[in-house]
């Protein structure tokens, strides 16, 4: 059956074409190295792989997190919740060069506890946590800003996560649902289930 194209249809400028796919979970990224430590939240993240567990993050040349992450090869994701969209959104919107003295952690009071495979900071209160290797690739690395990294140990917190898939909405409580970036700092979360093949 073809279709009549909608009067609503419009051209897409390019540079916002990203947009159209970037809805996915938000996650934060901490590093560390040589005694420093860093925060960014990353709207441009993916999982790749199971066994052995693999995702890919996209991390900008022009970061602070991307010299600690290169020095150290490790990072952790950390999957902040609903209830944590202004700390994502400080922790995104401010650079740590721009808090002299201080990192992100300790200029935004954020609480914190330490990793069990690798030595990076995890953000508390989030519905979970990956601990990452970097699996280096150096030319995607830097064609691409995309960095690769291999799943050492996980986490999640059972209000959001449980029995290896998130709950169900009706289950879960709307402070401990994914937070989705839309961009300017707008967020959604999840607000309906719908179930399908039944």
């Amino acid at each position: 059956m073809t279709a009549a194209l909608p009067a609503t249809l419009h051209a897409l400028d390019l540079r916002h074409a990203y947009r159209l796919l970037n809805t996915g979970a938000s996650v934060l990224i901490a590093t560390a190295h040589a005694g420093r430590r860093n925060l960014m939240a990353c709207a441009w993240n993916m999982a790749l792989d199971f066994a052995p567990a693999k995702l890919a993050v996209c991390i900008d040349k022009a970061t602070a997190t991307r010299p600690l992450l290169e020095g150290s090869g490790v990072f952790a994701v950390g999957v902040p919740r609903a209830g944590q969209a202004e700390m994502v959104f400080r922790a995104g919107s401010m650079s740590a060069r721009d808090v002299p003295g201080q990192d992100k952690f300790t200029a935004f009071d954020i609480a914190h506890f330490p990793a069990t495979r690798i030595d990076v900071p995890l953000v508390a209160d989030c519905i979970g946590w990956l601990e990452c290797r970097l699996i280096p690739e150096p030319a995607v690395q830097q064609a691409h800003d995309l960095f690769v990294g291999e799943v050492l140990a996980a986490w999640a917190d059972e209000r959001a996560f449980a029995d290896g898939k998130f709950r169900p909405l009706h289950d879960t409580p709307p402070d401990w649902r994914t937070l989705h970036h839309l961009g300017a700092g707008n967020f959604v979360v999840p607000g309906q289930q719908l179930q399908a093949g039944r």
